[in-house]
């Protein structure tokens, strides 16, 4: 088991523990939750030896073999499944063992190797490696992928897919979920639940707490509290504690005060001193009961906006994608014809790359729609929740500074002291409204883009993964706040629990374009697991289809024992030419949009590489530093889109391919 008793732990100058003590027993999955700041990643440092311990005792059993997700981005050329294979120590060890055998040309050695090789499981882990990379949401012709060919948040995947491959007795996960969409989200639910080890979990997803933890441990005011249950039962458990608490010390109070009055009135009576000395003396002996002194909990609410335009947007046969200079535009989603209506409260879904941002973005006007048209109603105001912050904000500039610019064009007329308290709204005090974005935490820059929203005053929200960096508090606050605005909400996001306290309607995107998702999440869950029923069944006809080729082809060659072909052959015959043909026709336009993605990151991804390098020039001036930065980031969102829709369009083409051979 795990121990911690009257443990001191320090990160610099910050106390994260002082006098902490926890027990965890083995096989416990344990979910780890606080405030952002307060010290949970701390607490992992420490489990792992990455941090020593101040003052007090700290034990967990030494031959516990631990796991945990890297927090670095891998740079490498290696295949992905060699990548996440290599997660698997004990597969690496008796590997190693065997490469040590054979050099020394130990035959004993080497035998015993290639039984501990197969005590591990090393002739069915290529096959366990891909099962994680698939459930987590990589496609078939990604598994021997270049490493260094993936965006960040799929890099971010393989790493979790390489912690799990680790035959571990102490999983540690610090913020699992955050590059997963909700399919991978569910997977990862699942695999977790059969995990047989002791689990630590830090996570601001309330649903998924719920669904893999059975221990809640709270890390407040450098102490630890444990909690028998999930999130849900913490919250409960946690709010009758400090109700309690909070009743003994009132009462507690009053004692005090009946006591002191006593003394007060008596201590200069003769006849009463003895007696409002020992008064004196049980207010000294007295164990005093601390008060509640909770941090305040976070909240806000969007101002009620001035119109509601009806409709607030109507597209009509709209495009969405990205301009390509020089060439052919790459669409995304295409044919798009729908309109928003004053107070809806729309969820929009659908899987990583299939272009849910690029919607967005085309909605917020900070993509064009490459076609067609986006009708905006009079007196749209639109307000921008970008999923990467820094593409609303600028990395030199401090809080104020953003709001005084931003005040400057939707209300003149603001004083400076208006905007500080505005910002101590959202926890921006002190000196904190002058320092560097670029400085700021996550949570910090999502709770500066959710102020400068709120001032704009806006009819509608759109809101792209808005709690990637959000603590529960914040969360919770967030979701309120979105329940009580009387305008239109448009969200994107893998909180399960926001979009069902928010959205009463979903639109899912997929195939290249926006339908109507007429269900819940739940539905949507089990729609998510038929398509991946429905992905198996068609890679398996057409891995029986291309191996009756070579029979039909065999049988062509070889002279008819009969003057007449039987007339259910011929029509099988027929149906399989009809079934080539049309492959032929769908794999055509597929080729073409192919072709323009391998020449589009042909220029991009080169391009990327020297404006990232660039960066480095100490004689740059940071106004050209910023202008290079944002169109660093810009052109990494393309390439990822880029990229996962040229990796789908090949497996479809391969697929096709294989009815057309």
């Amino acid at each position: 088991m795990i121990v911690l008793k009257n443990l001191t732990l320090r990160r610099g100058p910050k106390i994260v523990l002082q006098g902490a003590n926890l027990t965890l027993n083995p096989g416990e999955k344990v979910g780890l939750v606080g405030r952002n700041g307060a010290g949970k990643s701390s607490l992992f440092a420490l489990l792992t030896h990455r941090l020593q311990a101040d003052a007090g005792d700290f034990s967990i059993p030494p031959r516990w073999r631990m796991a945990e997700v890297a927090q670095n981005m891998p740079e490498t050329d290696q295949p992905a499944t060699a990548f996440v294979l290599e997660g698997d120590t004990r597969l690496m060890e008796a590997q190693a063992a065997l490469a040590a055998a054979e050099a020394a040309d130990d035959g004993n050695a080497i035998g015993e190797a290639h039984g501990l090789l197969a005590e591990v499981g090393a002739f069915d882990a290529s096959p366990r490696a891909q099962a994680l990379m698939l459930g987590l949401g990589f496609k078939s012709a990604q598994l021997d992928a270049p490493v260094n060919s993936f965006s960040g948040g799929w890099r971010m995947r393989l790493q979790l897919a390489r912690a799990l491959m680790c035959p571990s007795d102490l999983l540690l996960l610090d913020e699992p979920t955050n590059h997963l969409d909700l399919d991978a989200l569910v997977w990862l639910e699942a695999w977790l639940q059969r995990y047989e080890g002791t689990m630590l979990v830090i996570s601001h997803d309330r649903e998924f707490l719920d669904a893999i933890t059975r221990v809640t441990v709270h890390l407040e005011e450098t102490q630890l509290t444990r909690y028998g249950g999930n999130y849900s039962a913490f919250e409960g458990m946690r709010a009758e504690r400090m109700s309690q608490q909070q009743a003994a010390f009132g009462r507690q109070q009053e004692k005090v005060a009946q006591l002191q009055r006593f003394i007060d009135r008596f201590k200069a009576k003769a006849s009463k001193a003895k007696q409002a000395q020992s008064r004196v003396k049980a207010l000294e002996r007295m164990e005093k009961i601390a008060p509640v002194l909770t941090a305040a909990d976070f909240s806000f609410e969007f101002r009620e906006p001035e119109n509601l335009p009806n409709p607030m947007l109507a597209m009509r046969e709209m495009r969405c994608g990205y301009a390509v200079e020089g060439g052919e535009p790459i669409t995304i989603v295409r044919d798009i014809d729908r309109s928003v209506m004053p107070g809806q409260r729309i969820g929009i879904l659908g899987a990583n790359g299939q272009g849910k941002s690029t919607l967005v973005k085309t909605l917020a006007r900070v993509l064009p729609a490459l076609s067609g048209s986006v009708t905006e109603g009079k007196g749209l105001a639109i307000g921008y929740f970008a999923q990467q912050e820094m593409d609303v904000l600028t990395p030199e500039s401090g809080p104020m500074e953003h709001m005084i610019r931003l005040a400057k064009q939707v209300s003149p007329g603001a004083r400076e002291q208006e905007l500080r308290n505005f910002l101590g709204q959202f926890r921006f005090t002190g000196d904190m409204v002058h320092q560097p974005v670029g400085s700021l935490s996550g949570g910090e820059k999502a709770r500066l883009v959710l102020a400068m929203i709120v001032w704009q005053r806006p009819n509608l929200l759109l809101l792209d993964e808005p709690t990637n960096h959000l603590d529960l508090t914040t969360r919770e606050a967030l979701s309120m706040a979105l329940n009580e605005f009387e305008g239109t909400v448009m969200l994107v996001s893998h909180d399960r629990a926001l979009l069902r306290e928010v959205c009463d309607e979903f639109w899912l995107v997929t195939a290249g374009g926006v339908s109507e998702f007429d269900g819940d999440l739940d539905d949507y869950q089990r729609w998510l697991l038929e398509q991946s029923r429905e992905q198996a069944r068609a890679y398996a006809q057409a891995a029986r289809g291309a191996a009756a080729a070579p029979a039909v082809v065999e049988a062509a060659s070889k002279p008819s024992k009969t003057p007449d072909e039987p007339a259910d052959r011929r029509e099988d015959r027929k149906a399989q030419a009809q079934a080539r043909q049309r492959a032929a026709e769908q794999v055509r336009p597929l080729k073409a949009e192919f072709g323009k993605l391998e020449a589009r990151l042909a220029t991009a991804v080169p391009e990327r590489d020297a404006l990232a390098a660039s960066l480095a020039d100490p004689s740059l001036t940071a106004a050209d530093r910023a202008e290079r930065g944002k169109r660093l980031k810009l052109l990494s969102e393309q390439i990822e889109t880029f990229e996962t829709r040229w990796l789908e369009l090949g497996e479809a083409i391969e697929a096709l391919s294989t009815t057309t051979a």
